[in-house]
């Protein structure tokens, strides 16, 4: 255990918290802090997908007032003690599921996705929750964890990010 929380401390993330459907990996959250931002990461295991955090607003748009036949849940990510967000979330740039045909509208992630927002540190640093859901075409798992909080000097890396839309 030792060596897992050396080598957690040197990458900077938080221990990684695996969401399993039996013996399968579905999902994979950490989270770290990069300077004043927060970042929530989420790996996904082999066709399994998860949602962005706007999906509902995005779904709406999408409806131009119609009712949708299907919803999935977006992701949801709360502070605990220690934090405070200071200004909006960013997501990575999600990819539309839509079947429009079908009236149901959703965007979301395969593979990987980050979560970032700038924040206030204050003390120490507790917990991040994450709710959200995973599917596959044929199964869908509510996801609600606990992530400790990793620092790092290092800056948020990876592709560019988007600002979550709200109502």
């Amino acid at each position: 255990m030792k060596l897992l929380s050396l080598v957690l401390l040197a990458t900077g993330w938080g221990a990684p918290v695996e969401v399993r459907v039996d013996d399968e990996v579905c999902a994979t959250y950490d989270a770290r802090l990069a300077g004043d931002q927060l970042v929530v990461r989420v790996r996904l295991g082999k066709g399994w997908k998860t949602f962005a955090m706007d999906n509902a607003v995005r779904a709406v748009e999408a409806l131009k007032g119609k009712k949708a036949l299907s919803a999935d849940m977006p992701t949801k990510v709360t502070v605990g003690e220690g934090l405070t967000v200071t200004g909006p979330w960013k997501q990575t740039p999600p990819t539309d599921f839509s079947k429009p045909e079908l009236r149901i509208f959703t965007w979301g992630y395969e593979a990987e996705a980050v979560f970032v927002a700038p924040v206030k540190r204050e003390g120490a640093v507790g917990k991040v929750g994450v709710k959200g859901q995973a599917c596959t075409p044929s199964i869908c798992k509510n996801i609600d964890v606990k992530l400790d909080v990793g620092l790092s000097a290092g800056p948020v890396e990876g592709a560019p990010l988007e600002l979550v839309r709200t109502p």
